[in-house]
């Protein structure tokens, strides 16, 4: 159940208002947009007379019974889409930003190649691997610590963001210096860490697990809003199906059903959904074309040399290319870049 509150509420209506029914022992989750601020009841509201609540209260405005199980990061709550800043970098609607860089960072002067030139190009964020969690316990794990340092040095060399996924809650405060988490596919549904981030000051990135419903992943990301962080990017990126020529198969409809039910930006990721080279290109522009608030790429200075996921990535000058496409195409979507 959500109430709707009038603009300009003081707080300590708003205040008074939550106390009640958490006195009531129902939890509440507090939202505030720049049109409106909602108050998300969970609990069991069977009880709750809807009508009698808007009626004798002065501050809600309107209330709503949410059927779903995700509250907070519904639309239903929040109908203007969520934007979430980071430095000078807008995700949100409106936006098509550009994230991008190696699978995983190999040394300085790799990674101060690779951001250089996908700064040159138009990314806005780079994204680097860490610590790299893999199937098979002999392949390559990463630079690890070492490997947050490099990013660290790609940020203050170029200002760039940046983002790297964390493999568990034990790596927080290796991550102060990184300015979007990433939750891998793999850890959707580790629920510990769903909550560790979501007690923390700064923008998650949740991917979509490989074999997990759309719904699944919204649970997932209303984990981190219920303990306290509402900065939240979801990703689709790629589900596992019975399709053998391409490493996963990328579900575009999750993009649009993801922006139709959630408030939350919607980023996709076609270099893990087609692991080929070839096809990140055109699936780029079909991210964007379906309503994507930006894409999430692999670029490698060297891609036949790369220590990881090579046969993905696209060389700098692959990227120049598919960034000068998206330009275009940006304005007819009526997006920034």
């Amino acid at each position: 159940m959500v109430f709707i509150l009038y603009p300009k509420v003081t707080q300590d209506k708003i205040d008074k208002f939550v106390r009640g029914w958490e006195e009531k022992g129902f939890s509440t989750i507090l939202s505030t947009g720049t049109e409106h601020t909602a108050v998300c009841l969970i609990g069991n509201t069977a009880q709750v007379d809807l009508d009698h609540v808007v009626q004798t209260t002065d501050i809600v405005a309107f209330g709503k019974r949410i059927t779903e199980q995700y509250k907070a990061v519904n639309r239903t709550v929040q109908e203007q889409g969520t934007s979430i800043r980071v430095g000078d970098v807008t995700i949100g609607e409106g936006f098509f930003t550009v994230i991008s860089g190696p699978c995983s960072v190999e040394s300085e002067e790799q990674v101060l190649e690779i951001a250089n030139g996908v700064k040159m190009n138009g990314a806005k964020v780079f994204r680097g691997g860490a610590f790299k969690p893999r199937t098979s316990p002999y392949a390559f794990q990463g630079k690890q610590k070492e490997g947050l340092e490099m990013l660290s040095f790609a940020k203050k060399e170029t200002g760039l963001p940046v983002v790297s996924e964390i493999m568990n809650q034990t790596q927080l405060d290796l991550f102060d210096d990184i300015d979007i988490i990433q939750i891998g596919a793999r850890n959707m549904q580790n629920f510990d860490l769903l909550k560790a981030v979501g007690a923390l000051k700064k923008p998650v990135l949740l991917k979509r697990g490989l074999a997990n419903t759309i719904e699944e992943l919204l649970m997932s990301a209303e984990y981190i809003f219920s303990a306290g962080n509402s900065q939240i990017i979801l990703c689709e990126r790629g589900i596992r199906t019975f399709e053998t020529m391409t490493r996963n198969t990328l579900d575009l409809s999750a993009v649009v059903l993801l922006k139709q039910k959630s408030h939350l930006p919607v980023i996709a990721d076609p270099s893990h959904a087609a692991g080929i080279r070839s096809l990140v290109s055109p699936l780029s522009k079909a991210i964007m074309a379906v309503g994507s608030d930006g894409i999430m790429i692999e670029t490698h200075n060297n891609p036949a040399k790369a220590l990881c996921d090579g046969a993905q990535s696209l060389d700098l000058e692959q990227f120049g290319k598919l960034m000068d496409e998206l330009k275009e195409r940006a304005s007819l979507e009526k997006k920034v870049i």
